[in-house]
């Protein structure tokens, strides 16, 4: 069946109406990218924040249930606090933790616990990360 009398009216986009939901797009993907970019740094600070955050609650527990702080990180691992020893999702390595010793004088000066100075033998009472740089925020890892 043709149309004969009045012409076919034909169902469709136009191509104006086309390009303006293809600019519109376009303009919701440019203020989307900056967003998309930080995720996986924002994600690995999370990780970090959350690794150091379960660390110093075992190191709590521990100080509970003992009455001393924990010589080492691995010996939260050893005693059954931790599972494992955290990677951290900066460095990419379990060895790059910071020990702070449980002995310092003072808060503003504390120093990270070494085995082979001793450090008073107390035990380490917080844990830092050892990544440098800078989180997106601009806060360093170290004061995490």
């Amino acid at each position: 069946m043709g149309c004969k009398i009045s012409p076919c009216r034909q169902r469709g986009f136009t191509l104006i109406e086309l390009i303006v939901v293809i600019a519109i797009i376009g303009i919701l993907a440019a203020v989307a990218m900056p967003n998309m970019q930080n995720a996986p740094k924002r994600a690995r600070e999370a990780v970090l924040k959350e690794d150091l955050y379960q660390m110093r609650s075992s190191i709590d527990q521990y100080l509970g249930d003992r009455g001393e702080y924990p010589g080492s990180l691995q010996e939260l691992v050893d005693a059954g606090y931790l599972r494992f020893m955290p990677i951290d999702p900066v460095t990419k390595s379990a060895d790059t933790w910071i020990e702070i010793a449980a002995d310092a004088e003072d808060v503003e000066e504390l120093q990270p616990f070494d085995d082979d100075v001793g450090g008073g033998g107390t035990g380490i009472m917080d844990v830092l990360s050892g990544a440098e740089g800078n989180a997106v925020d601009g806060t360093p890892f170290s004061e995490f």
